[in-house]
């Protein structure tokens, strides 16, 4: 999902030489696409294998590589240090970070770095696994670890050189959501929250099970407003197919036993508990161990009722607790019952009459209806920004008022 958090942002990316660099300008893309402000500093190292034009188109911002070039009283890296929000360099190779942490100012980017105030910034380190685990760039790390960098480790995989191990570029959208956590308010500092989210499966036989349409989308975008805004967050989710948010403790289930399992234990010390979970109504009385193979004739399938996870939840009194209810019709009535039957603080009602909208889709339009009998009604968005609203109009509301 692709960042909506940052439009407007003013973000200022290093790129250093390493042969990772046509994933900088996926990054530039990306955050193009999220509307932030961009500019970029080459090492000259790196224009020698990706040229500042192709930074510059795919950006659409000024790219900028020569120490000694000043335009119109310009002095680009004191005014660029000046300007950016955050300062990111991707990738960072083993050569750029120890010139970083021995204060060399001997390119562009190295001098602005030295000049960047206390703001945001980022390191992604990239490179062969033994230049990667060696104690001098170990060290290096840390202590620019120890000076205000934030580090996006690399990941473990196939590296070009052909060795295989930890070094590899990270996922660009696990580099934005890093942006995005720097870049936010942190109200919910310390505070811990639990999220589920995501459909469960009810075992038939050992090949099929009940579900629904649920893809997590909603319940995942939550977690991560949780996590940028400060806040300690479980996600308990069932099967889905995104990726887990950064900064986040996932912890995975399947059915709606296994759920409510981990939702008694993590409810515990959670203050804000948002439970966005499709859990399935009802499971198999007796689920087959063999596959069940196909006869003449009608097929029964005898259920029984799952556990009412919200209604049965213990919780403590100075606890958030807002659950969510998907409807096609009567949407008010049917969530204020569900909200007064469950003694819940907020719900947040899906109208899923509409295909443009709630499960499996990329956008929501939501009303919340609060236990004082007040309503909010969040415009249509994608779902990443609802999720944040949802954190500053809901939960921090009612945190005000608890």
């Amino acid at each position: 999902m692709m960042s909506s958090l940052l439009q407007g942002r003013k973000i200022l990316l290093g790129v250093s030489s390493g042969i990772a660099i046509y994933k900088a300008v996926d990054l530039l893309s990306k955050l193009r696409k999220a509307k932030a402000e961009l500019r970029v500093i080459l090492t000259p190292e790196a224009e020698k294998m990706v040229s500042g034009l192709v930074f510059s188109a795919v950006g659409n911002c000024p790219v900028y590589s020569d120490i000694f070039k000043v335009q119109e009283g310009f002095i680009p890296h004191t005014d660029l240090s000046r300007w950016a929000e955050l300062f990111a360099i991707a990738p960072a190779t083993a050569n750029t970070i120890a010139k970083l942490n021995a204060g060399i100012a001997d390119n562009l980017l190295l001098a602005t770095a030295l000049a960047y105030p206390d703001k945001p910034k980022l390191l992604v380190p990239t490179m062969n696994t033994r230049m990667f685990e060696n104690p001098v760039t170990t060290e290096n790390i840390a202590k620019l670890g120890s000076q205000g960098w934030s580090v996006v480790a690399p990941e473990e995989g196939h590296l070009a050189c052909g060795d295989v191990g930890k070094g590899r570029y990270p996922e660009n959208e696990f580099i934005i959501e890093e942006m995005t956590y720097l870049l936010s308010e942190k109200p919910l500092a310390g505070m811990k929250a639990l999220v589920t989210a995501g459909p469960t499966r009810e075992r038939i036989d050992n090949v099929r099970y009940i579900t629904n349409r649920s893809s997590g989308k909603m319940g995942y975008a939550i977690a991560r407003a949780l996590r940028y805004m400060g806040a300690e967050v479980v996600l308990v989710t069932g099967p889905t197919a995104l990726r887990a948010p950064a900064g986040v403790e996932v912890v995975k289930v399947q059915s709606a036993t296994e759920m409510a399992g981990a939702v008694d234990l993590y409810s515990k010390d959670s203050k804000v508990i948002v439970m966005a979970a499709a859990v399935a109504d009802y499971k198999p009385v007796k689920p087959s161990e063999h596959k069940i193979k196909k006869s003449p004739g009608e097929f029964t399938l005898r259920l029984e009722r799952t556990r009412d996870i919200l209604a049965t939840l213990e919780r403590k009194e100075d606890q958030i607790v807002i659950g969510f209810c998907a409807e096609d019709r009567e949407l008010e009535k049917k969530a204020r019952e569900k909200l007064e039957k469950k003694s819940l603080d907020a719900i947040v009602c899906n109208d899923i009459s509409r295909s443009d909208i709630a499960f499996g889709s990329e956008e929501n339009e939501v009303f919340v209806y609060f236990k004082d009998g007040s309503s909010e009604h969040l415009d249509k968005a994608d779902k990443e920004l609802i999720a944040s609203q949802l954190v500053k109009r809901v939960i921090l509301r009612l945190l005000s008022n608890s």
